[in-house]
């Protein structure tokens, strides 16, 4: 069997957050306990500060950029992986002349738990 594939649309990416984006997950074919996003905040720009209730990471794919996480800036870039806790304010300044690219990944116990009772009822079927 080959492997499944879910096709990054960069020509129809969605403004979300204050960057483009598209959500790669859910995926009808893949059970997961998370859901993800590409995401790319174009040079001289910056994402939304928002927090949220779920747990969630960056993974950065391309360039460099700083994350702002309740006030305090740090720099991320490529090969990156940041952590953000639930209620934590964050957002993405990008300062380059270069996009910033990267993928999110959150999850929190309503995830968890559908992807369990998803995962039981496959088991016993």
């Amino acid at each position: 069997m080959a492997a499944e594939i879910t096709r990054l649309q960069r020509e129809t990416l969605q403004h979300e957050y204050g960057c483009e984006t598209q959500r790669l997950q859910p995926w009808a074919v893949l059970n997961a306990p998370f859901e993800g996003s590409y995401a790319v905040v174009r040079a001289g720009t910056s994402s939304t500060l928002h927090s949220h209730h779920e747990h969630e990471i960056f993974i950065a794919i391309r360039g460099a950029a700083m994350i702002e996480c309740d006030g305090e800036r740090t720099p991320l870039r490529c090969g990156d992986v940041a952590f953000f806790r639930p209620g934590r304010e964050h957002c993405v300044h990008n300062a380059g002349d270069e996009d910033f690219e990267f993928y999110s990944v959150w999850w929190d116990a309503e995830l968890a738990q559908g992807f369990l009772t998803r995962d039981n009822a496959g088991a016993q079927a």
